[in-house]
C-alpha cells in the first residue's frame, strides 16, 4: 500500500550506464521504493551490445534489453535502455540532449549515477553526462522542445571503491536484507553478465560453477560481500534504524550526495527515502 498520494509520489530515476548497473548499485532500494508507491525508472545509457566474449551487436543488445525488461518486472519499476553502443559513449552534444529531454520528460526528485572517477569509460561519460545536465535542465532556451524542470531534483552517486582523487562518502545507506532475495533474482534475470561474461572477464573475483542450480547461491554469496556496510555506513544505519538494527544489517546499499543538484538534508532524505526510519 503506498503512503504518497498520486500527486505526491516521489520519482527516482537512477542513470547507469550498462543494463545491469543500476540493478547491482540500487536495486535493493528500487524493490524498496516501488514497494512503498514511489515511481522508479532504471535507464542504461549504452545498450551492452559489447559486454560478452561470444555474442556482440545487435543480437547481444536485444538479449541484454531482455534481461533489463525481465530484471525491472521482477522490482515492479520501468527499465530503459538506450541506443548508444556499449564501449563507445561519449559525452557529447546529442547524448547531452537526449538526456535532457529524458530527464525533463520522467520529472524526477531523485536522480542517482555513477561517480565520475571510474575504472570504464561508460561510467565515467554517464556520470558526466548526467552533471552535464544538471543546470542545464532548467534553462527553458536548451531542448525547447521540452519544457524546463522549475525545480532542480536532488542528485546523488552509487557507492564504490575508487579512492582517487576522493573516496566515496557514504550520505545515505538503506538497508536492504529484507529484499536482497528480491534483489538477487533482478541480478538473475542478466545471466549474460553474472554467469557468463563477468566470471570470463574476471575482474571482479566472481566464479561461477557450472552446475546452474547453485549459480544463484554463489551469486549471492558475492553480493552479500558486496554490499556490505562500512563503518561510516554501519553508523548511518543507526542512526535512522536504531543501534540493534544497524549493527545487524548484513547488505546496504549506499548513496553519496551530488552537489550540482539539491540539498540532500535531512527532510530531503525522509521523502526520498521513505522506508528510513526518523532522525
Amino acid at each position: 500500500m503506498s503512503k504518497f498520494d498520486t500527486e505526491d509520489r516521489p520519482k527516482i530515476l537512477a542513470i547507469g550506464a550498462h543494463p545491469d548497473d543500476c540493478d547491482v548499485k540500487a536495486g535493493g532500494c528500487a524493490i524498496l521504493w516501488a514497494r512503498a508507491g514511489c515511481v522508479v525508472r532504471f535507464v542504461s545509457t549504452t545498450n551492452g551490445d559489447a559486454g560478452h566474449h561470444e555474442q556482440s551487436g545487435e543480437k547481444l543488445a536485444e538479449r541484454r534489453k531482455a534481461e533489463a525488461k525481465a530484471a525491472g518486472e521482477v522490482a515492479g519499476i520501468e527499465y530503459q535502455v538506450l541506443d548508444n553502443p556499449d564501449g563507445q559513449l561519449v559525452p557529447g552534444l546529442e547524448q547531452r540532449w537526449e538526456l535532457i529531454r529524458l530527464i525533463r520528460s520522467f520529472r524526477p526528485d531523485l536522480i542517482l549515477t555513477h561517480r565520475p572517477n571510474d575504472y570504464h569509460p561508460d561510467h565515467r561519460y554517464t556520470s558526466q553526462l548526467v552533471q552535464d545536465c544538471s543546470y542545464l535542465i532548467g534553462v527553458p532556451n536548451i531542448c525547447p522542445d521540452s519544457p524546463r524542470l522549475e525545480a532542480a531534483p536532488v542528485m546523488a552517486y552509487f557507492w564504490d571503491e575508487f579512492k582517487k582523487p576522493m573516496p566515496f562518502k557514504t550520505d545515505v545507506a538503506v538497508d536492504i536484507d529484507s529484499v536482497m532475495d528480491t534483489k538477487l533474482r533482478m541480478l538473475d534475470c542478466h545471466a549474460s553478465q553474472f554467469y557468463e561474461w563477468l566470471p570470463w572477464i574476471d575482474r571482479h573475483g566472481i566464479q561461477m560453477p557450472d552446475n546452474p542450480g547453485q549459480r544463484l547461491e554463489v551469486l549471492g554469496s558475492f553480493m552479500r560481500q558486496f554490499n556490505r556496510p562500512s563503518e561510516e555506513a554501519r553508523e548511518f544505519l543507526k542512526r535512522y534504524y536504531g543501534d540493534a538494527q544497524g549493527v545487524a544489517v548484513v547488505s546496504a546499499e549506499c548513496f553519496e550526495a551530488c552537489e550540482y543538484g539539491a540539498m540532500l538534508d535531512g527532510a530531503a532524505i525522509r521523502r526520498l527515502f521513505p522506508f528510513l526510519g526518523d532522525v
